[in-house]
């Protein structure tokens, strides 16, 4: 099974500052730094950091070029990305203070002008069984989700970040849920996990769903079967790209046909790995650095 995951490539800009700025306010930042983001780059990495085959198909401006490098030099084929001459890469803006707090706006630039003839095109190269993977941060989501099942290709949906566009969302034409606490309240109206997978399997009753739940693991919830996946204890440094590879390895896992739950065990195991380390994309482990821990667990 080929993996394509049509998703965000954001350049991430980071100020570390002694508060986050008010408004009307002018500050210096203590410092800058410029690191490659977007979940759905993010995504891709995890997904080829885990042994999986995954092809990224999206936006960027000529400002993104390095980006596109940056994420092949992970194993992720990028033929299907783009270059715009109209907008720049998506950009984050982050302050983050001395007590942690961060304040995070969003330039979606490339990332919102997908259109449906280039979906059309990338999804050409791909067949039946084959899985699409998506976030929430370009556009024509709906469009992809509909074209990738009459294509019969298995679409793996990350609702984030979530909106109430999420709601309009073909959802039963969705194989794969992947979702946390707070992205699964707002959609299923629920606030307790078990309430929150009840609510969402009545309405996507044919549908895989994995709800990840920060320290206390994850849970997936498939047609006549419940799994839950036991959190790993470590000393968390930087929660960042948790969730992505969470949903990296999962998907790794299952797109080679591996039981659901050993794929929920590795993931948790992953994204242990993960917060151990600073930064984003640079803090998602290898298969072997991923075994490698759970072989002392």
């Amino acid at each position: 099974m080929k993996i394509l995951n049509y998703g965000s490539l954001n350049i991430d800009l980071v100020y570390r500052v002694p508060h986050i700025v008010s408004p009307g306010e002018t500050i210096s930042s203590q410092s800058f730094l410029t690191f490659a983001g977007g979940k759905g780059a993010n995504q891709s990495v995890a997904i080829a950091r885990a042994g999986g085959k995954v092809y990224h198909a999206g936006k960027v401006g000529r400002d993104g070029q390095w980006l596109v490098k940056k994420i092949a030099g992970y194993g992720v084929n990028t033929r299907f990305i783009r270059t715009t001459t109209g907008n720049t890469t998506g950009q984050a803006v982050i302050q983050v203070a001395g007590n942690g707090e961060n304040a995070i706006f969003l330039h979606p630039g490339a990332n919102q002008q997908v259109t449906r003839k280039e979906i059309d095109n990338v999804l050409h190269n791909f067949q039946a069984g084959d899985a699409l993977l998506l976030q929430n941060e370009i556009n024509e989501v709906a469009y992809l989700i509909h074209a990738a099942h009459e294509r019969q290709l298995l679409v793996c949906l990350n609702p984030a970040p979530m909106d109430r566009q999420v709601e309009k969302y073909p959802l039963r034409k969705v194989k794969m849920l992947i979702l946390n606490e707070t992205e699964g309240a707002t959609l299923a109206g629920k606030t307790e996990p078990e309430a929150i997978l009840n609510s969402l399997a009545e309405k996507m009753p044919e549908s895989e769903i994995v709800l990840t739940l920060g320290k206390q693991g994850a849970t997936a919830r498939l047609p006549g079967r419940i799994i839950k996946g036991l959190p790993f204890r470590v000393k968390a440094v930087d929660t960042t790209a948790a969730g992505d590879t969470f949903i990296g390895y999962y998907l790794a896992g299952r797109s080679t046909g591996k039981d659901p739950a050993d794929c929920l065990r590795l993931a948790c195991a992953a994204a242990a790995v993960c917060v151990t380390r600073p930064g984003a994309m640079d803090s998602i482990p290898s298969i072997g650095q991923v075994m490698s821990f759970t072989s002392r667990k």
